[in-house]
């Protein structure tokens, strides 16, 4: 698995104009391809009068999933240049629809490239990135007496605390990179006289 990934920090749009011609790039997170493939049907339908609807898309924090569609445009001129600006940016799970209104003006091969290419990497700039980062799931069980101060100390190291849970003993969800594994449990067992349970468990990712 990778370390970390960058992904679009929401959804929106962004228009540029080049030559009469305008470009409406809409971006959206995606974490499957058929959430990807829906985001793409939706805007070919608010856009049916366009000229073009050529898009890309990258899921899995590794890029396993790569697709592009020129949508009628000179092949290798639209989705190809989206999809390598996207990959350019490290962005995954993540899918780019350039919606082209036809301004009279042919742009040729090239102007194309830098026209699709170019209306992605602004929309990204203008809707900002976050990085999400690989952690274990981990689950600290605890008397009552002591979570509230393990809850508080947790929170002050700025470690995530994702769920908290009250039954006969308080059952206190984090995540943690790989590496502060050890250095953990050391410390859980410190803070609480070795009388709180620890139990890794899966991999899963977060904002960093």
């Amino acid at each position: 698995m990778q370390d970390e990934y960058r992904t679009v920090a929401h959804a929106g749009v962004h228009e540029i104009e080049i030559n009469r011609s305008r470009f409406l790039c809409a971006l959206a997170p995606a974490a499957t391809e058929q959430e990807a493939q829906d985001f793409i049907a939706s805007v070919r339908k608010e856009h049916a009068d366009a000229t073009h609807n050529c898009w890309a898309y990258v899921i899995g924090a590794d890029a396993s999933v790569q697709k592009a569609s020129d949508d009628g445009e000179p092949g290798g001129t639209a989705g190809v240049p989206m999809l390598q600006m996207l990959l350019r940016r490290e962005m995954r799970y993540v899918v780019a629809v350039v919606t082209r209104y036809y301004g009279g003006v042919k742009l040729g091969a090239g102007g194309l490239i830098r026209a699709y290419g170019g209306a992605v990497g602004e929309t990204l700039d203008t809707l900002g990135t976050l990085t999400r980062r690989r952690f274990r799931l981990a689950t600290v069980t605890v008397d009552h007496q002591r979570a509230g101060k393990v809850q508080n100390d947790l929170r002050a190291t700025g470690r995530t605390v994702r769920d908290v849970r009250y039954g006969e003993a308080v059952t206190i969800e984090i995540g943690l990179p790989d590496a502060d594994v050890d250095a953990f449990r050391a410390w859980l067992a410190d803070a609480t006289a070795g009388t709180a349970g620890f139990d890794l468990g899966g991999e899963a990712y977060g904002d960093a």
